[in-house]
């Protein structure tokens, strides 16, 4: 398939091939016929990926902050890097796509391969996309005019908060794509409109929609202007489409309005309010968020779960639906708007177009490419490639922000060979395959898996998938890296276990060697820092117990992200927390034999209370240590820290960046210029590991530290 990504570090934006997404539960798959441009919002992101790094950052004053707070705790290079990872990652434009459903995912009822739909899928031949977040089109109604739906439902959803009754006065506040489509909505529910722009020909379309306008290009001011339109009694509500940095939208609507007025933000203005101006009259200010209720909620988008619509009128998909209906009516009329078309091939023209020519609004891409080669599984990044198959030959499944910022930069500079990158949608392997070298990008687990030529699988997907697919890499006989946690639950821990363990029994019979089998390693990095590695070495000579503490600063996750779903990413302590448990067991060099852990108590308010907790592990040599996992501190704090205690000496690791040791002979502190937390070291010690036949963690280890993190996981959840 080929999909635009824009470029947010320098600017440029390309027609990227990838492999076809694969259908996931909830999902369709649909092959687009029409996608439309979003004039103000996608003309906003070429502008900001085209800007310098000073006017990025005085765009975005709130992520300043943000990168000042990181420059604090984990120092200087360190957040340099996390910003330019961040903005070398391209980003996917679009969002009002129209096609033909090609797949339907387990649990996408409603919907059948060949049904024509809406959605908000990306400028891409192919979209993989929620069935929540897609619609059917009504024969009356041609693809075209469907395109619009989406940028269409945005006005709807701001008209739905500001109520407008039959007979009413509202204003209309930039009149671009999304504020034409929202004169004609309103018009259509019995209102008198007003529009303001200061583009005249963006004014002529409003009136050919029936509604006045004003011109403050032009001297005329926005709230006599208002103030006449309402016979003087100021206008019921306004509703604000605008993009600008500008505060006069709100300030004219305040003043323009009558007692009790409803003022509605869909785009984008400067919010330094008066508030004498909303004071006096009681008026009421709303930011409308998108499509409409469900938009960012999990549940609704990914998982399918609906609202009632006894409870919940109208959804993002409702919206869809009723613009749709509003289309096959009459009464909402798209055709004037369109002003370019343009082949999807083409897509780099259109957007030369989008920033240059200040007059298009509705700019279309029109997708002409044969099915056979939208549908390929697999595409080549790097032709040619030669692979020594006696070191290891890497697959990759999963291209998420740690896997590309962290996990892939470790194996390349460990000398990795990438064979193939596996992801759901198929472009993040390409983007993130291309900048390391991979050999090919595909969508399809079970070829990978297949190949022969990779001999070493990196897992690196959502905590409820790892123990399935190291399950089935090691019955291919692949060597296994596997991002933490290994399983999420016992039962699953016992299905890794037991096909370890039949494996190197295989192994070793077919060898006549002991204990010969797939490798396999949790992404337990920490160990490898080369300032734990010195702990570890200053530790060795101490023969008595030892006493931990291990304080991590984890930061608020909302309750409704993935990783705080039980089910999915297996909660806080065992999707993070376990890197300290290894942590802990590895400086101890002896196995954990008694586990306690506490909970903060239930309290109205604290939705996760799982998260804010105390562990403490006894060791068999009679040391013991505690951690402190706490997810409701301060930003600016420094995030980890790690303190041992023994024989009358201390050793404190702040963030590693700062060890300090305090009544070492010999021994005061090893500081490093950039946080290490020993990614690469690990990487390297797992591609070593396979070559000489040994293990980078005694897999012991591995399995007992899983039993262990869901133990204190299940203790604290019965709390």
């Amino acid at each position: 398939m080929k999909q635009v990504l824009q470029d947010m570090a320098k600017g440029g934006t390309r027609l990227a091939v990838a492999p076809a997404p694969s259908v996931g539960r909830e999902h369709l798959c649909v092959h687009s016929t029409v996608s439309l441009i979003s004039a103000g919002t996608e003309r906003m992101l070429v502008g900001f990926g085209k800007a310098s790094y000073l006017e990025k950052a005085r765009q975005q004053p709130e992520k300043v902050k943000m990168v000042l707070e990181k420059i604090q705790t984990d120092g200087l290079m360190t957040t340099i890097e996390a910003v330019q990872s961040k903005l070398a990652q391209p980003l996917q434009l679009g969002y009002c796509n129209v096609g033909v459903v090609a797949e339907v995912g387990a649990g996408a009822e409603g919907f059948k391969v060949g049904d024509r739909v809406v959605s908000n899928g990306p400028h891409a031949d192919v979209v993989k996309v929620p069935k929540n977040l897609c619609a059917r089109i009504p024969d009356q109604v041609d693809d075209e005019s469907a395109s619009f739906v989406v940028v269409a439902s945005i006005g709807l959803q701001g008209i739905r908060l500001a109520q407008p009754t039959l007979g009413e006065s509202f204003v209309v506040t930039g009149v671009g794509l999304i504020g034409l489509l929202t004169v004609q909505l309103l018009r259509a529910h019995g209102c008198r409109v007003l529009a303001i722009d200061f583009d005249e020909s963006k004014l002529a379309l409003a009136r050919q929609y029936g509604a006045a306008t004003c011109n403050p290009g032009r001297d005329e001011d926005p709230v006599a202007a208002g103030m006449a339109f309402s016979r003087g009694q100021g206008v019921d509500g306004v509703i604000i489409t605008a993009s600008t940095k500008a505060t006069e939208p709100v300030t004219h609507a305040a003043r323009m309005c009558r007692k009790r007025g409803r003022i509605v933000l869909v785009g984008v203005t400067g919010l330094e309010l008066n508030r004498a101006d909303f004071y006096e009259k009681e008026l009421s200010f709303q930011v409308s968020c998108s499509y409409g209720p469900g938009r960012y909620d999990p549940n609704y988008e990914d998982k399918g779960q609906d609202y009632p619509m006894g409870f919940v009128r109208w959804t993002e998909q409702r919206n869809f639906e009723a613009v749709l209906d509003m289309l096959a009516s009459g009464h909402l009329d798209v055709k004037p708007l369109i002003t370019h078309r343009f082949v999807f091939d083409d897509a780099p023209k259109a957007y030369e177009t989008l920033t240059q020519d200040k007059n298009g609004l509705g700019i279309l891409l029109q997708y002409t490419t044969p099915v056979a080669e939208r549908t390929v599984r697999s595409v080549t990044l790097r032709p040619e490639t030669r692979f020594n198959a006696q070191r290891p030959v890497l697959g990759f499944i999963g291209a998420g922000n740690y896997a590309s910022r962290m996990l892939i930069p470790a194996f390349n500079a460990a000398g990795a060979q990438f064979h193939t990158i596996v992801t759901a949608g198929g472009i993040n392997g390409v983007i993130h395959g291309e900048r390391a070298g991979f050999a090919e990008a595909s969508t399809d687990i079970t070829a990978m898996l297949g190949n022969a030529a990779i001999n070493t699988v990196a897992i690196v997907t959502r905590h409820d998938t790892h123990a399935r697919f190291v399950v089935e890499a090691i019955k291919a006989g692949k060597n296994v890296f596997v991002e933490k946690p290994l399983a999420v639950h016992h039962a699953e821990l016992a299905e890794v276990e037991a096909a370890y363990t039949l494996a190197h029994a295989a192994g070793s019979e077919s060898s006549g060697k002991t204990d010969r089998g797939p490798q396999l390693i949790v992404g337990f990095n920490r160990r490898f820092s080369p300032q734990v590695q010195k702990m570890k070495a200053l530790l060795q000579a101490i023969k008595e117990p030892k006493s931990f503490i291990m304080t991590m600063n984890a930061g608020a996750i909302p309750a409704n992200h993935w990783t705080q779903d039980n089910a999915v990413g297996g909660g806080r302590i065992i999707g993070e927390a376990c890197h300290f448990i290894d942590l802990m067991r590895f400086l101890a060099g002896s196995p954990i034999v008694s586990i306690q852990a506490r909970r903060m108590g239930d309290a109205p308010g604290v939705e996760i209370t799982e998260d804010k907790a105390s562990i403490t592990l006894g060791f068999g040599d009679g040391s013991f240590g505690t951690i402190l996992y706490l997810a409701n501190g301060a930003a600016s704090f420094p995030k980890e820290r790690v303190e041992v205690f023994a024989a009358g000496r201390v050793l404190q690791l702040d963030n590693f960046r700062k060890l300090k040791g305090y009544g070492w002979p010999g021994f005061s502190k090893f500081n490093l210029w950039k946080q290490d937390k020993g990614q690469k070291a690990c990487a390297a010690a797992f591609l070593r590991a396979i070559e000489k036949g040994t293990a980078a963690i005694p897999v012991n280890e591995i399995f007992e530290v899983a039993r262990v993190t869901i133990d204190v996981a299940e203790q604290l959840r019965r709390q």
